[in-house]
């Protein structure tokens, strides 16, 4: 492999150096995933669960597309490449794409036994640009849609009902010594005034508790004794015994519907979250057109009122000849002066316009902003011009209502959360039940130590002397086991804090109902209300166009006349006014045609599927395909 360097020489370079090289020569794209990375260090998956794990910082480069763009101080964007521009780049964007893992960590920690968090970031609307007449644009970004937000977080999160036990098992490990020296008020007992024992324990425990209510411990302890007396058989002596308890919930934390309903919530609440970035994603896209296609109409409206100028300038020239030949009153110079120095306004104010609106759109597809360098004196150049089709071809209204409610985010996180609030209220129907729990325990003993004189003597422990061993095979043989078993019953008196609970929790699972259907009469006013915006603007245009041309004509009509003697000059000044206004409003109507347009998207929810956008790679900080510029996507 080779480069081809300017003077002519080829350069080579191994194959190996460059897939080296390449991955470091640009730092901010290779930080763009948003992750979580793994515990390093220590004795590997030994020590990893109790090791922090590392969220890289925040990246600020913007995406190498950005870059590509800009030529010659320019920035030369289409439509795509500002949807593109503004996944990759845009921070709300960003911000909403910690959710999945935040949500992820949240099902982690429910699986452990833990209780749910609320986590997430709420919407951000989008930018707004400097002019929208006869738009409006609500706060989640959908123009002449209501409801279409998703909250914060967007999932359910609820601690009533039975406790939830620990899911993770523990191993616990106790260890103690002492010296003790107890005074004697007998000493026929222990044949010494003072009793000194020097003890030595040891513990080891295993916990579990499982899903469907049933929790054990395992234990095992031994204790080294010494004591000064001479009247114990085994002196030094070691006891030991191995222990299982177990416990059964019966009725109240029973069954893996109540301990395990976090995760199945925390489940749901992941494909909350997915739609959460998905709304923002739909906010987002919708905001950068609506500021793209007003910077076309803004850049389009500097020309007319360029011309507008060009047409006053005109007039004052001709206006001046005529006046030096004496066919022409002064007072009509002034008249074209006036008119001059309005058309003169009507630009610089358009041209402010246009630069506000550029600074509104680079702010929006770059992390840095305007505060970076490379975009603070580069112009946005927009390669689209807006084409109002023929006809619109829209399907019957009943048609789009469906599948708007098949696509609408607000529908889909509305079923899911009333799915997780059933899921909860099984727990908390289940704390309604008094508390029965069935317990066993067994435990085998074992005792050894060193046979003294005494207990030679007294013939009867023979089979206890001995080292630890013995005292392992006497727990092994079972030689000395205890058993014990039962019921524990609880029931509480009246019971009405679980009552409460559960009507309470049932009263707002039938308002999440009646809302969803809310949202469901919201979604037919919304696309019955952008069926009617999007035939408005159509007419408006067709209007604006018409009046445009009418304007035109009259202009052109009434110049010729003047300069034939048969019109008067006030006339000619009133025409360019009027032909500047019908301008100026048919490029408005067309701008309020693409607003129109996003908002009919917005309103059946198919706002990613009609610009390209896949949620996957947005989701992975990147925009697939190719641009109109040529730039792959």
């Amino acid at each position: 492999m080779s480069l081809q360097h300017n003077c002519g020489q080829k350069i080579r370079i191994p194959v190996f150096f460059l897939l080296i090289f390449l991955p470091l020569s640009n730092p901010g794209r290779a930080q763009t995933a948003v992750r979580i990375d793994p515990a390093k260090g220590g004795m590997g998956w030994l020590t990893h669960p109790y090791q922090p794990r590392a969220v890289p910082p925040i990246n600020l480069s913007n995406s190498s597309r950005l870059d590509s763009l800009v030529r010659a101080g320019n920035l030369y964007v289409s439509a795509q490449d500002v949807v593109a521009l503004a996944i990759e780049n845009n921070i709300d964007v960003e911000v909403q794409r910690y959710g999945p893992l935040l949500a992820r960590e949240v099902l982690k920690r429910a699986q452990s036994g833990g209780a749910l968090r609320g986590v997430g970031a709420p919407l951000a609307a989008g930018p707004q640009s400097v002019s929208l007449q006869g738009v409006t644009v609500n706060a989640g970004g959908a123009a002449g849609t209501s409801g279409a937000g998703v909250s914060s977080g967007g999932g359910i999160v609820t601690q009533l009902g039975p406790g939830i036990p620990a899911l993770d098992p523990s191993i616990s490990a106790f260890t103690n010594f002492q010296h003790l020296s107890i005074p004697q008020s007998n000493t026929v007992l222990t044949g010494t005034t003072a009793l000194v024992q020097d003890l030595r324990t040891y513990q080891a425990q295993y916990q579990q508790n499982w899903v469907f209510g049933l929790s054990a411990t395992l234990s095992y302890a031994s204790q080294y004794t010494k004591v000064n007396s001479q009247f114990f058989s085994l002196n030094p002596y070691t006891s030991g015994q191995l222990d299982l308890q177990i416990t059964q919930n019966l009725l109240q934390g029973f069954g893996s519907a109540v301990n395990g309903r976090n995760i199945r919530v925390q489940k749901n609440n992941l494909k909350v979250t997915d739609l959460q970035f998905k709304s923002q994603l739909i906010t987002t896209v919708s905001a950068v057109l609506n500021l793209y296609w007003d910077l076309v109409a803004f850049v389009q409206d500097v020309h007319a009122r360029e011309q507008g100028l060009q047409t006053a300038q005109q007039l004052l020239d001709d206006n001046k000849k005529q006046v030096q030949i004496g066919s022409l009153a002064e007072i009509e110079v002034t008249r074209a002066e006036s008119q001059l120095y309005a058309a003169k306004q009507d630009l610089i104010i358009s041209q402010t316009n246009m630069a506000q609106q550029e600074t509104v759109l680079k702010n929006a597809l770059s992390r840095s902003g305007v505060a970076s360098l490379e975009l603070a004196d580069v112009h946005v150049i927009p390669l689209d011009k807006i084409e109002v089709p023929q006809n619109d071809d829209t399907k019957p209204l009943d048609e789009l209502v469906a599948e708007a409610l098949n696509k609408r985010v607000e529908i889909e996180q509305g079923r899911t959360n009333i799915d997780s609030n059933k899921l909860n209220l099984v727990g908390i129907k289940n704390s309604l039940k008094p508390s029965l729990q069935a317990f066993a325990e067994l435990t085998n003993n074992g005792l050894t130590g060193d046979l003294t004189a005494f207990g030679a003597s007294q013939g009867g422990v023979p089979y206890l002397a001995g080292g630890y061993g013995n005292l392992l095979a006497q727990i092994a043989r079972r030689n000395f086991p205890n058993y014990s078993a039962g019921f524990s019953l609880n029931i509480p008196i009246r019971n009405r804090a679980a009552q409460s609970d559960y009507v309470t929790s049932l009263i707002e699972i039938r308002q999440n109902e009646l809302n969803l259907q809310k949202s469901v009469s919201q979604v037919r006013v919304d696309v019955q209300n952008a069926v009617i915006g999007l035939r408005q603007a159509r007419a408006r245009y067709d209007a604006a166009v018409q009046a445009r041309v009418l304007a035109q004509q009259t202009l052109e009509a009434d110049q010729k006349k003047f300069q034939l003697g048969a019109a008067a000059p006030f006339q000619v000044v009133q025409d360019q006014r009027d032909f500047a206004t019908s301008q100026s409003s048919e490029v408005q109507a067309m701008a309020n045609y693409t607003h129109a347009r996003i908002a009919f998207d917005q309103a059946l929810g198919d706002t990613l599927e009609v610009n390209n956008v896949s949620v996957a790679e947005a989701l992975a900080g990147r925009a697939g395909g190719k641009s109109a510029t040529g730039v792959e996507r």
